[in-house]
């Protein structure tokens, strides 16, 4: 009786395998007919569009070299307007994304009437694209970096928001569960238990994202919000591709500079609150 029993749970066990591993093929077959079908659309497999594409890449190259930093004493107007806008843009953000993530989270609000609605507002405020954003800012409050600022914060927002959401859902009860059976207060449990899983997560993605918003305040100044993007597509525009090339590095520069500035923060912040 018993080695059927155990033979039983042994086939149980074999066909339960056989059949993830059936669903997991089906699965990688689909996506990868899938990937296929976004290459093969987009034009990936037609080897005739890259003919010309590696002379056409080294001549751009060459065209941009050396750069031209004859006009650098006129830009530090426009490096303060690309770091201002990703500054305020992602403080802006950040405030707003913590109390909407927590009307969206599903462990912390519970009832679908006000979760769904605020899960689904941040949906369309990030499915718009910085750029029509920056359209809309700039029709409204005009040309500079004030709707640069405020196209960053409203897509920033919800990106934010969706992250800070998912960190919040990803929480480990069980600490702040003991805390409370010990006649810890709400308060205590946030500071001890929720505050130290969230605060890693909530740093590395607000971080990540100023990173971001100074790239994206870059192409802002395709429509108007001002900063090194206006001085790069203007030098496009007039081929000066040897200034475009200096206000690039100058860029990366800048990003580099942020990285480790974030690295900075990231430690201290951290480190002071760990102790």
């Amino acid at each position: 009786m018993n080695a059927r029993m155990i033979q039983g749970d042994l086939d149980a066990i074999f066909a339960d395998v056989s059949r993830r591993q059936r669903h997991g093929l089906i699965v990688a077959g689909v996506g990868f007919a899938v990937l296929g079908w976004a290459f093969a659309y987009g034009g990936a497999f037609d080897l005739r569009r890259y003919g010309d594409a590696l002379p056409t890449i080294v001549q751009l190259a060459g065209d941009a070299m050396p750069p031209d930093f004859s006009r650098w004493t006129q830009w530090g107007k426009p490096l303060l307007e690309t770091l201002a806008m990703s500054v305020a843009g992602t403080a802006l953000a950040a405030i707003a994304a913590m109390p909407l993530a927590v009307l969206a989270a599903r462990n912390v609000v519970r009832q679908p009437w006000l979760g769904e609605p605020v899960r689904l507002a941040l949906n369309g405020i990030r499915s718009v694209p910085g750029l029509i954003w920056g359209v809309m800012f700039v029709a409204a409050v005009g040309f500079g970096p004030l709707p640069g600022i405020l196209a960053l914060a409203t897509h920033s927002t919800g990106m934010l928001a969706k992250l800070f959401a998912e960190t919040l859902e990803h929480v480990d009860p069980a600490p702040g569960d003991a805390m409370r059976s010990h006649g810890v207060s709400r308060v205590g449990v946030l500071r001890f238990s929720v505050l130290p899983q969230i605060l890693p997560r909530l740093v590395d993605v607000t971080l990540y994202r100023w990173e971001h918003n100074l790239r994206a305040a870059t192409t802002l100044g395709m429509v108007g919000a001002g900063g090194l993007g206006l001085e790069v597509i203007t030098a496009f525009h007039l081929f000066e591709y040897q200034e475009a090339s200096a206000l690039i590095i100058v860029l990366l520069g800048l990003v580099t500079g942020i990285n480790v500035a974030g690295g900075f923060v990231r430690g201290r912040f951290l480190g002071g609150a760990s102790r």
